[in-house]
């Protein structure tokens, strides 16, 4: 169960985690060495950069000093277990699609989970100089030295929603239909924002998000942010959120209702 108490008491650490990765992060961004990516798949591309792996090494060692009986799940260099009965969840540069393009829409993603739940989220952007972070019922952003409190917009209806999702072309068929018709029904859609929708949506700029495929260190900083701004995440058929596979995150319970008419046809 979400611990708020536990939460804030690892807050600043961390917090210290996002603040290196952001120093290993920076100085590849937008340079020769952010754009020559590595490809990690034999039959596609899923690229890795050295920013990607400098960004994990370094948080890891900090949770290993400080932190040494919680377990580690990271993208890029896989899991440590642990005693504790935490898990720190990383995905180093989440977009490196878009880091590699140089694009700012990539986010570290730093999640904290607690018996398979998050309880702690930090989304953050550091070119943009963002930092979105959740915990218990309170969310808000850090940005060019003032703070401000996190609440998803008041969308009354799906019609007026603006929508998100990162690659529409991921999904499988029977999902894209399913994702078709939101898009036909909301107002607005836009593409290719990875995890940074979803700190929008927090900050009330975007309404929903609905995604596939995703994996725990995906999706295990996003829920305390999103929820701490009082939005709702469920997977495709309502149901609580798992880590990972379907998420569909709305600004309300209200619109979440009527895009699930939708997506249930196609949950797993």
């Amino acid at each position: 169960m979400p611990d708020p108490a536990l939460a804030q008491s690892l807050l600043p650490l961390a917090s210290r985690l996002a603040n290196a990765a952001r120093a290993a992060i920076l100085p590849i961004f937008r340079t020769a060495a952010a754009s020559n990516p590595h490809n990690k798949d034999i039959d596609g591309f899923d690229p890795v950069t050295e920013a990607d792996r400098a960004s994990e090494r370094v948080m890891r060692e900090i949770i290993t000093s400080e932190r040494p009986n919680d377990a580690i799940e990271g993208e890029e260099y896989g899991s440590t277990s642990g005693t504790s009965g935490l898990t720190w969840y990383l995905d180093p540069i989440d977009g490196t699609r878009a880091f590699v393009a140089g694009l700012p829409s990539w986010c570290v993603l730093i999640g904290l989970v607690k018996e398979g739940r998050p309880i702690l989220g930090i989304i953050d952007q550091p070119w943009l100089d963002e930092r979105y972070v959740g915990l218990g019922d309170k969310a808000w952003m850090d940005c060019r030295g003032a703070r401000t409190r996190l609440r998803t917009r008041d969308c009354p209806v799906l019609t007026q929603a603006v929508l998100s999702t990162t690659d529409p072309f991921i999904l499988t068929p029977p999902e894209r239909g399913a994702f078709e018709h939101l898009r036909a029904t909301a107002r607005l859609t836009r593409y290719g924002l990875d995890a940074y929708a979803y700190a929008r949506l927090a900050a009330g700029t975007i309404d929903m998000v609905a995604e596939s495929g995703l994996k725990p260190h995906d999706v295990a900083a996003l829920f305390p942010v999103i929820e701490g701004a009082g939005g709702v995440v469920t997977d495709w058929r309502g149901a609580p959120a798992q880590l990972g596979g379907q998420i569909i995150a709305a600004s309300s319970r209200r619109i979440l209702d009527e895009a699930l008419i939708s997506l249930h046809r196609s949950a797993l």
